[in-house]
């Protein structure tokens, strides 16, 4: 199997995961009611720690390789720089889709690093598409509740959504595999983009949203995210 076919199912599978948390939140009713509101927490919790990982283990360590402090500390910046925008001009208009705006954001470049990346023979590329995976559950599980909420948005119509940006990431590493390949400082630009937009979603949106009043579950789910995201660097070294 070649390197593009390989980085067009990992793309996949990892798009994959965005329609799949849409499926998991549209378990509800969950009784009692504090521990349906604590696993919504704690999905989102847990996704926080992911997108910590994929920053800590894949995102910088790769990103700074190919570019200069200077470039890196620009690439990082105006990716916060860019999700903070998008952050305004969404709640400029009601702010009903700022997880699915943060989710597309994110996912779009990682995969056009993931393509590149596979091109290369680089071995974080396998981490990369797994942490993707990862984070593309719980941002799909929140932006589904967020677009659904208050009968927003029909589910179906959402979920049917949903699959369709899935295809983003194959078409995106793609792109990532015949244009960036010979790249890499345009890709690290990218990938350190992509880190400054996460830890902005990180701090701004995530965090705030897993705060309940003296519970705990949250917490170790941004725990348990990091760790797996750890494992999954340490196996693939």
């Amino acid at each position: 199997m070649n390197q593009l076919t390989t980085s067009i199912i990992y793309a996949t599978l990892a798009g994959a995961m965005i329609p799949l948390g849409a499926l998991l939140a549209r378990v509800e009713h969950i009784r009692p009611r504090w521990l349906e509101q604590e696993f919504r927490h704690s999905v989102i919790a847990f996704g926080g720690g992911i997108l910590v990982a994929a920053v800590s283990f894949v995102l910088v360590p790769e990103g700074i390789s190919n570019l200069s402090a200077g470039w890196s500390a620009t690439a990082i910046t105006v990716g916060g720089l860019v999700f903070f925008w998008l952050d305004c001009m969404i709640a400029q208009h009601g702010g009903q889709a700022a997880q699915l705006l943060a989710m597309v954001s994110d996912f779009v470049p990682e995969a056009l690093a993931l393509g590149a990346l596979f091109a290369t023979g680089d071995e974080a590329a396998t981490l990369l598409a797994l942490l993707i995976g990862l984070q593309n559950l719980p941002e799909g599980f929140n932006a589904y509740r967020e677009l659904t909420a208050k009968g927003r948005r029909a589910p179906r119509a959402v979920l049917q959504l949903f699959m369709l940006l899935a295809l983003l990431g194959p078409l995106a590493a793609v792109l990532g595999h015949h244009y960036l390949v010979e790249r890499p400082m345009l890709v690290s630009f990218f990938m350190l983009f992509a880190a400054g937009g996460i830890l902005y979603l990180v701090f701004q949106d995530i965090a705030p949203q897993t705060h309940l009043e003296r519970r705990w579950a949250p917490s170790l789910g941004a725990v348990g995210g990091f760790v797996l995201g750890l494992l999954g660097h340490m196996l693939v070294r």
